[in-house]
């Protein structure tokens, strides 16, 4: 199967989705692969690379799109790529779907197969595909947090560790899967007061006996909510209903009534953000500001860190791309139900029952 990688044009988007060695692997089964030139170089890899792999090098993603079967990026097409997708090909990438009804429209209306990395599952209940960005923006989001604290970003002016006799700033995360776990490591290890928030009893106390007495775990209630919220320093919003837009936990008045400078990070903004207020921005603009409060919600925040992120993201998808391509994609679809799980649009219709409860105008 003819396999094409073209460079990402998402705005400060530096990642690829496919290092050399992968491309080798694919090429190593008899696979071709086209790849744009100078695809890799924002994660540390050049065209000479891709040569060595065994890769053919073209000029533009046309060329890209026009050779190849099986389409493999990182993040959702843009408008400028929407006509180049026929009914032939097979797009695997993230997509996050019920944010964007435009890119729904047009990749529905596009005829090709498009297959969701976010809502591929595994035996265990998780989500493979989507868990090692999870991982990195879980890290990032108390990072970039920390950073937006600082008076000169607009924020309150302090340090998660705090120093000797202040005390340490308050982080409060909403959501205690992938994302939270990860947030809540790096804001341990900086020496932040921690607070987790979820519905999931068995989810906090898995968090509790990893993390220890210094966590501090809160059912989330209205009121609970509410109440760790007006206290907090820094907010990560960790929410996820995979598939589906995400819930506006963090309200209006929420952040009305949080304090002056307080950050609020909102990972959860590929699927529409769990703060009223939530847009997406970017990482050449990240944040805006309302009410006093700083929101930062970059759509592609492990893009941030492409040479990890890249080989992290190829890690999980090549075993999913090598089984469409040695089994050809409606084989791989038919034996493999977590795989089933990713198909989000084909034939012209919205596939994944989530994402045509969140846009139910285009089912």
């Amino acid at each position: 199967m003819h396999i094409g990688i073209p460079k990402e044009v998402k705005l400060e988007e530096h990642r690829v989705s496919m290092p050399p060695l992968a491309v080798a692997e694919l090429v190593s089964h008899g696979h071709p692969v086209s790849i744009q030139s100078g695809a890799g170089k924002g994660a540390g890899f050049n065209d000479e690379a891709y040569k060595r792999a065994g890769a053919s090098l073209v000029a533009d993603a046309k060329a890209v799109f026009a050779e190849a079967e099986l389409i493999v990026k990182v993040k959702e097409p843009q408008p400028d790529e929407y006509a180049l997708l026929r009914p032939e090909h097979t797009l695997f990438t993230y997509l996050h779907l019920a944010a964007d009804r435009e890119l729904t429209r047009a990749l529905r209306d596009s005829g090709a197969r498009c297959i969701a990395y976010e809502t591929i599952t595994d035996d265990q209940g998780g989500l493979p595909l989507l868990t090692p960005m999870s991982q990195i923006a879980g890290r990032l989001a108390v990072q970039a947090g920390a950073t937006h604290l600082e008076k000169p970003r607009g924020g309150r002016g302090v340090l998660l560790s705090g120093a000797t006799g202040v005390p340490s700033a308050r982080v409060v995360i909403i959501g205690g899967g992938v994302v939270g776990r990860n947030a809540c490591h790096i804001a341990m290890g900086m020496g932040a007061d921690v607070c987790v928030i979820d519905r999931s009893l068995p989810q906090l106390d898995r968090l509790e006996r990893e993390f220890g007495n210094n966590l501090t775990t809160v059912y989330a209630s209205r009121e609970n909510t509410t109440e760790q919220l007006l206290q907090a320093d820094l907010v990560i919003g960790a929410v996820l209903i995979p598939g589906r837009s995400a819930e506006r936990i963090i309200t209006a008045e929420h952040v009305r009534n949080m304090r002056d400078g307080a950050v609020i990070v909102d990972v959860a903004i590929d699927q529409g953000g769990c703060c009223e207020h939530a847009r997406p921005t970017t990482h050449a603009d990240p944040t805006f500001i309302v009410d006093g409060v700083v929101h930062y919600c970059v759509a592609n925040m492990p893009g941030a860190v492409p040479a990890t992120a890249s080989a992290a993201l190829a890690n999980a998808t090549l075993p999913f791309i090598l089984q469409l391509a040695d089994e050809g994609v409606e084989q791989a679809l038919d034996s493999n139900p977590h795989l089933q799980n990713g198909l989000n649009i084909a034939n012209g219709k919205i596939q994944h029952p989530e994402v045509a409860h969140s846009l139910p105008e285009l089912t």
